[in-house]
């Protein structure tokens, strides 16, 4: 009963007033280095690619080797004890990833727009939904009003509702008006995994900061299992060569016989 107790009083417990803090232990280093790795690997790779690559998907290339690359850089300072402040419960909270989140969202909701050939003005309204809906987390997380806390954290899920909503309606449609199945099924799978991935922070969001239903490792570790698939598995589901091959238009050579 004291345990719970005093767990109850810490979790109320404004930062100001903290004599000890809550931070990552061992094992949630060890997955931040983990997936810090695979975004290395995958940034590189995609770099060194898109040297190589066909015109068509170069873009998706440098796209991809970006928004992991930004990652690395995020994981790295985390790992190093940079770029988080103290939260509400007294609990260690990286801010730094609601910076590296604001860029790569968008990055990613550049990548799905272009492939499915959509007009800059409603990529750059997704884009735009992306950062309210980052920072409104960050807003959130760092509430110390609970009426405020919650209220930036269900207009953040209104923001990422209507990004959905672009990317299922308007660029599905746009696609779909281009009568290409290859494509189709690649952006499918592409929108698929983002809008899964991404449905899921939310739900990482309000077990860690939310009611403190888990420790800040357990929370670190999450993040990490959805950066990996939100970022690194995405590069290489979207730079499927086949329907960027089937896109190119084919050309046939008549010989003139005398």
């Amino acid at each position: 009963m004291a345990v719970q107790d005093e767990s109850s009083r810490m979790e109320s417990m404004l930062p100001s007033d903290c004599l000890s803090i809550q931070e990552i232990g061992t094992a949630a280093g060890v997955f931040m280095v983990f997936a810090w790795f695979i975004l290395t690997v995958t940034a590189l790779f995609m770099a060194f690619k898109a040297v190589q690559a066909d015109v068509s998907i170069q873009k998706h290339y440098y796209l991809n080797a970006f928004i992991c690359g930004i990652s690395v850089f995020s994981y790295f300072a985390m790992f190093s004890g940079m770029g988080w402040e103290t939260v509400e419960g007294c609990r260690q909270y990286f801010y730094i990833r609601h910076l590296e989140w604001a860029i790569t969202c968008c990055l990613i909701l550049f990548s799905l727009g272009i492939l499915a050939e959509q007009d800059v003005a409603t990529i750059f309204a997704s884009m735009g939904f992306s950062v309210g809906m980052v920072y409104s987390g960050y807003l959130a997380a760092i509430g110390l009003v609970p009426l405020a806390k919650w209220l930036w954290f269900f207009f953040g899920l209104l923001l990422f509702v209507m990004v959905v909503y672009i990317i299922l309606r308007e660029f599905r449609q746009t696609l779909l008006d281009k009568e290409n199945p290859d494509k189709q099924q690649l952006f499918d799978k592409a929108a698929l995994l983002t809008i899964v991935a991404w449905s899921l922070y939310p739900i990482v969001w309000i077990l860690g900061p939310g009611i403190g239903a888990v420790g800040v490792s357990v929370e670190a570790i999450l993040y990490c299992f959805l950066d990996v698939t939100s970022k690194a598995v995405f590069s290489f589901v979207v730079v499927n060569v086949s329907p960027y091959e089937s896109a190119e238009p084919t050309y046939t050579v008549e010989k003139e016989y005398v």
